[in-house]
């Protein structure tokens, strides 16, 4: 996921203010796949590939940039239970109103190039998933490649994306101080049983399904390293006993856009967040 705020035990690097003033966040979204287990439930993170330019090794949700294709004409028709009005509705400072269905569909496009996780419906409104494509692989390479490509393989084969399982969950901005900088929807989605992951070893190297709370446990062991924004949301996560609980939250869930600031304090960066004294 293309955020990086780290916190401060996980960054060294100074900060790097543009002397012409903060750059302008691109718009962004990624999805919490989430599936219930005996003892509670899991997600999925992705471990981003060690030469990256964004959080080097990190392990985040799959996510990414919205490109135009993502809201294109006849996109809405591949979109089960989600109209662009309702879409709108959920995303009431999106402008053009009609481009907010496009970040519910850059949410499973990137789950499904970077995870090789496709959550869509075929004929009989049964789950397909994406092992069972012709050649998932340089389906999903010409996905990156091309991000219309996305919405052709769609209605190529008649499918349609599962939107009625993904929730609106939470929006984080990059900090000014950052010289790369993304504004993000994250969307909890009730993941296809027994999906397996399969990372796209380029921008993606390594896949788990984890509680949140052992992965918030694993990061402060020094284990792994968890962008700030992960840990954050995995804390939000931790409370709900099952993906229906969560979704349930979801409905009712007010979502208020967080960016946070980056501060040094002598050699060490903090993180600020709105709530915090100093943040202005």
């Amino acid at each position: 996921m293309p955020l990086t705020t780290s916190d401060q035990r996980d960054t060294t690097t100074a900060v790097q203010q543009p002397s012409a003033g903060p750059s302008t966040p691109r718009e962004a979204a990624a999805v919490i796949l989430a599936r219930d287990v005996p003892d509670g439930l899991e997600v999925l993170l992705l471990q981003r590939h060690p030469d990256s330019r964004f959080s080097p090794g990190a392990f985040a949700f799959p996510g990414g940039r919205v490109e135009p294709a993502d809201a294109g004409t006849d996109i809405e028709t591949r979109c089960r239970q989600l109209g662009r009005a309702e879409a709108a509705r959920c995303l009431p400072d999106v402008e053009p109103p009609d481009r907010a269905i496009g970040f519910w569909v850059a949410a499973l496009r990137e789950a499904f190039e970077e995870a090789g996780v496709l959550l869509a419906y075929g004929p009989g409104a049964n789950p397909v998933a994406a092992a069972t494509l012709r050649d998932a692989h340089a389906e999903r390479a010409h996905c990156r490649e091309d991000s219309a490509h996305f919405g052709r393989l769609l209605a190529d084969l008649n499918l349609f994306l599962a939107t009625d399982r993904l929730a609106y969950w939470a929006h984080w901005i990059t900090p000014e101080e950052r010289p790369i900088r993304y504004d993000t929807r994250f969307f909890v989605a009730a993941a296809w049983p027994d999906q397996i992951p399969e990372p796209d070893g380029l921008e993606m190297v390594a896949a788990r399904w984890i509680a949140p709370s052992e992965a918030l446990a694993r990061h402060r062991a020094r284990e792994i390293v968890l962008p700030f924004p992960t840990q954050r949301i995995l804390a939000s996560l931790s409370d709900h006993c099952d993906v229906g609980a969560l979704l349930g939250a979801a409905s009712g869930r007010e979502v208020q856009p967080v960016r946070p600031r980056v501060v040094r304090d002598g050699s060490v960066e903090r993180i600020l967040l709105p709530q915090d004294p100093g943040w202005f």
